[in-house]
């Protein structure tokens, strides 16, 4: 039986440094097209400081920059479902809040909504179904009544939940497969344990179940994302 480690942050394994162009291929592209509706699910404004938690790349504080002073949000953009405990980290978010801001957050929908990480998956979870739990970690909150009850148990008020859809594309497989064989992120760590004789298996399977996707080539994929938000 294989153990893999993810490592810290579970971008990288123990000891290596992240791959910052495979990281913006597997997720970035896709992440950044929530963040507006992140900043805006906190109420982020002129004059505002705020407070970037699994900050990743830090895109989602770069694209806040304008408007950092005084009063304060916290925003965490796909992070929290990789929280040992979820609701200990919301409860953090509250205790640093001050009166009346608000916090987000941003968590992956469901695997056959985000298409990009759940085929892997699930392709993956057939090798290693003792896994199966840790390789779908990113889609653990994916419960709009669960997140809605994580913020009120914070004592957050005005609690609101939304799903939000965003389309984008990537020149091809071989461009989606590229950060996969780099091993930057959760899933792309798992498959990398396995012997090559199961990864040119696990990359066929998904080569053919993505490609309902293709469009002259491209890999045109939407993806859902849940926008949680609450005001101290």
């Amino acid at each position: 039986m294989m153990n893999v480690n993810f490592g810290s942050g579970l971008h990288a394994a123990p000891g290596r440094a992240v791959d910052t162009l495979a990281y913006e291929q597997y997720i970035g592209r896709w992440s950044r097209l929530f963040v507006p509706a992140v900043l805006a699910g906190a109420e982020v404004g002129g004059g505002d400081r705020v407070l970037d938690v699994a900050a990743g790349s830090g895109e989602a504080a770069a694209m806040a920059l304008s408007a950092v002073e005084r009063t304060g949000g916290v925003v965490c953009q796909l992070g929290l479902q990789f929280f040992p405990d979820p609701a200990r980290g919301v409860t953090e978010f509250r205790r640093v809040l001050r009166p009346r801001r608000w916090a987000a957050v941003c968590v992956i929908s469901t695997p056959e909504r985000a298409p990009m990480w759940g085929i892997l998956a699930d392709v993956l979870s057939g090798y290693l179904p003792y896994q199966r739990e840790a390789l779908h970690l990113g889609f653990a909150l994916v419960d709009t009544a669960r997140l809605e009850r994580l913020f009120r148990a914070a004592d957050f008020r005005d609690v609101r939940v939304r799903r939000e859809v965003r389309q984008g594309m990537v020149e091809s497989f071989d461009d989606y497969w590229r950060p996969i064989e780099a091993g930057t992120g959760q899933i792309p760590q798992a498959y990398l344990a396995l012997p090559e004789s199961s990864r040119r298996a696990v990359r066929e399977e998904v080569h053919a179940r993505l490609s309902e996707f293709e469009v002259d080539g491209r890999l045109v994929m939407s993806v859902e994302m849940l926008i949680a938000a609450g005001q101290a």
